[in-house]
């Protein structure tokens, strides 16, 4: 096998994401920079081929907070986007389509990088608080508060309007990663990925450990995984027997699969519970 094979192969995974989240960013800029408009809108509410609308169903509900009575057209969209990741699993929106994912992405492979140690990560659970924040505060100022300061929406304007106070905001995420907190942003602070994870429980893909009593304890998939404590009651049969990752917080990143030598782990379906030896 060439070295150019072995890297693609090491990498399919993480390469299938990017070209994921590239080819929809690319989608939303075509219009603006191109004048091609297949996509009107962006993460939060779009129009595709003056047809499919798509809402993120997160920002209708804080309209709902708000007071505010959503178009039809923004109610079908979010059904629509809501079902989707009910099948596919929340977080998958997290991994494969968040372009903020790529920030983070890159914070973490540089603090491995640089071997970079300690730091102090809240409670995973404050996302969740931080969720209901959000939703507390558009019902008391009847506006739709966390989008002013959403990350996401602040990419897609700094790449319209250029990087001003935005970029400061993505910087600091890219720094809290790196500096203070080891996947801090997504894994502990983000309500985005929080209200994500509430649609993931009952999703149809899944990341199993097969082979996992081919595991030799390398830590390798801890090391590159966004959510690693979802990895543990699968791998080591902790509190279950079934290989399956059955965590809503899993975001079907394939980083495991990738770089795991004794390829323990693929991509299956939440009714395959068969482990191989």
């Amino acid at each position: 096998m060439n070295a150019t094979h072995s890297i693609l192969r090491a990498n399919k995974w993480l390469l299938l994401r990017r070209l994921s989240q590239s080819g929809i960013l690319a989608l939303f800029m075509l219009g603006p920079w191109a004048g091609i408009w297949i996509v009107k809108g962006n993460l939060s509410s779009s129009l595709t081929l003056k047809t499919l609308p798509l809402t993120d169903p997160y920002v209708l509900l804080q309209s709902f907070a708000a007071g505010h009575i959503p178009y039809q057209a923004a109610l079908i969209g979010a059904a629509i986007v809501a079902i989707f990741y009910l099948l596919a699993g929340g977080r998958v929106y997290c991994s494969w389509v968040c372009p903020v994912n790529l920030v983070t992405d890159a914070a973490a492979w540089l603090r491995r990088s640089l071997g970079l140690k300690g730091g102090h990560a809240p409670d995973a659970n404050t996302r969740y608080w931080l969720l209901a924040g959000t939703l507390i505060a558009a019902m008391l100022t009847h506006t739709l508060v966390w989008e002013w300061v959403n990350p996401v929406s602040i990419l897609h304007r700094s790449l319209l309007f250029g990087f001003g106070l935005g970029g400061f905001i993505l910087l600091a995420i890219f720094l809290y990663d790196l500096l203070l907190a080891t996947r801090g942003w997504c894994g502990h602070l983000c309500p985005v990925g929080a209200f994500y994870s509430l649609l993931g429980h009952y999703a149809i893909p899944r990341v199993s450990a097969v082979k996992r009593n081919d595991c030799d304890d390398c830590m390798d998939c801890f090391r590159v995984c966004p959510e690693p404590q979802v990895i543990r009651p699968a791998l080591k049969e902790i509190g279950q027997t079934s290989p399956v990752i059955n965590s809503a917080n899993c975001t079907l990143c394939g980083r495991c699969i990738d770089v795991c030598d004794k390829e323990v782990f693929n991509i299956t379906h939440r009714f395959n519970h068969r482990s191989e030896s």
